[in-house]
């Protein structure tokens, strides 16, 4: 089902199951396939593939040659259904790659809203992403990652499957991430180490003076005490009791199952 207001080039292809909502344009070349649902006013380029059963939201730009919810590249994937989802106002720029989940995961990948994949991001089967999120070009995440809300990723980053960057995490330009970076954390190198807290991005986003001295307490706590992470999970929990944001940490911690990055 195709709204009246929508925009559709004459040389795009449109399949009958297709549906797409109001107000949206799509460009020359474009390949919407069975079972893609396209929320009201996004915006689709030239020479985009979108392959379902895949749902994006309101708003989105989605710029030329960007393959949208292809099968996975992962061997054990033998056609079951599996699904995209993507939320609102999110800006995929050319050649970027996301691709459905597998029936060995929860069969879904999921991208939230606000979020900026910049030139050839590559989104692997399962991951999760959360809103807010840049990803500079050439970014790449493995099955089955977890990312938060207002994570940055700089360009050529890559990051192991089943890994997890916590919210308003940092990673650096180039690094490789074989363990888990908690949320705050200013990740680089090859493999990534922390380097201290995300303050200036804490800042941007309104958190108080307060609220960023508990953060960088707790950084300390985690790694400069010297404790495992058991042990230095009562100091955070009672920090967070004072401030909430600390009890970011403390989730995170409690999740934790590949280890975090370490010095």
């Amino acid at each position: 089902m195709i709204d009246q207001t929508a925009s559709i080039h004459e040389t795009a292809i449109i399949h009958e199951s297709a549906v797409i909502g109001k107000g949206v344009e799509i460009g020359p070349y474009t390949v919407i396939g069975a079972e893609v649902e396209i929320g009201d006013n996004t915006w689709v380029g030239s020479h985009v593939l979108i392959k379902g059963p895949t749902k994006i939201g309101c708003g989105n730009k989605i710029f030329q040659h960007a393959s949208i919810g292809e099968d996975c590249q992962d061997k054990k994937y033998a056609g079951e259904r599996t699904f995209l989802e993507i939320g609102d106002n999110n800006v995929i720029r050319e050649n970027c790659s996301i691709h459905r989940g597998t029936a060995q995961d929860q069969s879904l990948t999921k991208i939230g809203s606000g979020n900026l994949l910049m030139v050839n991001v590559h989104v692997a089967h399962d991951c999760i992403i959360g809103d807010n999120c840049i990803f500079a070009n050439n970014a790449t995440l493995a099955g089955h990652v977890h990312i938060g809300d207002f994570v940055i990723f700089g360009g050529l980053s890559a990051i192991h499957q089943f890994g997890r960057v916590g919210s308003h995490a940092f990673v650096g330009g180039c690094a490789a991430l074989n363990k888990d970076v908690p949320p705050y954390v200013m990740a680089a190198g090859n493999y990534a180490k922390p380097f201290g807290v995300n303050s200036e991005g804490l800042r941007r986003r309104g958190f108080s003076d307060a609220a960023i001295l508990a953060v960088k307490r707790g950084y300390k706590e985690i790694y400069r005490s010297g404790k495992t992470i058991e042990e230095v999970l009562p100091a955070l929990e009672e920090m967070a009791q004072a401030e909430p944001a600390v009890q970011l940490y403390v989730d995170f911690l409690k999740s934790n199952e590949r280890g975090i990055i370490r010095a």
